[in-house]
């Protein structure tokens, strides 16, 4: 599988870059379009970048549910949305 020599090749215990950034405490991951349609996908990216949308892309993912015989391949593009800090209960939730 592609890149699968440099992810073995990471120390193990070490983080990633992003771990903290993108930490579950740090924010949530919403999901901007869901389609079963690569070109579909595609032509969603494609416009959104051609719109000059105000999108930071380090903090967008793009997940490929792989799907088989009952289920089909699901595409999903999310972008993750920081906590805006405590609020009115001092952050507790």
């Amino acid at each position: 599988m592609p890149g699968q020599r440099r992810r073995r090749r990471q120390p193990p215990g070490e983080p990633r870059p992003s771990a903290g950034r993108f930490a579950p405490e740090a924010g949530h991951w919403s999901v901007l379009f869901e389609t079963q349609d690569a070109s579909e996908r595609h032509a969603y990216v494609r416009r959104l970048r051609a719109e000059g949308s105000r999108i930071d892309w380090s903090a967008v993912r793009l997940d490929t549910l792989c799907g088989r015989l009952k289920q089909p391949t699901t595409y999903r593009l999310s972008l993750f949305v920081p906590n805006s800090g405590p609020g009115p209960e001092g952050g507790a939730r």
